[in-house]
């Protein structure tokens, strides 16, 4: 069907929302991007959804996280990225989930979803249905 990319941080909120989605169950993979810079860099050769979370606490030039810009910095990665869903602290003020805005705008691709920190039980629908959709209407 298509796949998830995520990252989380130490903090997990954005890999305990994924585990909420029950994504695999679905037929949809998923995928993390690794959270030390010594990792083995992650590869993804199929269409996917990038989920992040907006760093930077307010400073909306500081809110893709580096392991993110790392992943797409990759031609092969950046390639197949068809969307992206943002988590991010409305404390921020107008950088709230401005991770996706630039995701978004850099990749050319549509920002999906917005979610505050460990999103709802109505974000975790939303967005398990809203990717159902999507890679039901945007194979490639």
């Amino acid at each position: 069907m298509g796949a998830v990319v995520y990252f989380s941080s130490a903090s997990e909120n954005t890999a305990r929302f994924i585990e909420s989605c029950q994504l695999s169950g679905i037929g949809i993979a998923v995928y993390r991007i690794p959270l030390k810079p010594g990792s083995a860099p992650l590869n993804v050769r199929e269409p996917y959804v990038l989920m992040v979370p907006t760093y930077g606490g307010g400073d909306a030039k500081k809110a893709v996280p580096p392991q993110v810009k790392r992943f797409l910095n990759n031609p092969a990665n950046r390639a197949w990225i068809r969307g992206v869903v943002a988590s991010g602290n409305t404390n921020f003020g107008t950088a709230y989930c401005a991770a996706g805005d630039i995701i978004a705008a850099k990749c050319r691709v549509p920002f999906l979803y917005r979610f505050e920190l460990m999103g709802t039980r109505e974000d975790t629908r939303k967005v398990r249905d809203g990717l159902v959709r999507f890679f039901r209407d945007h194979r490639s």
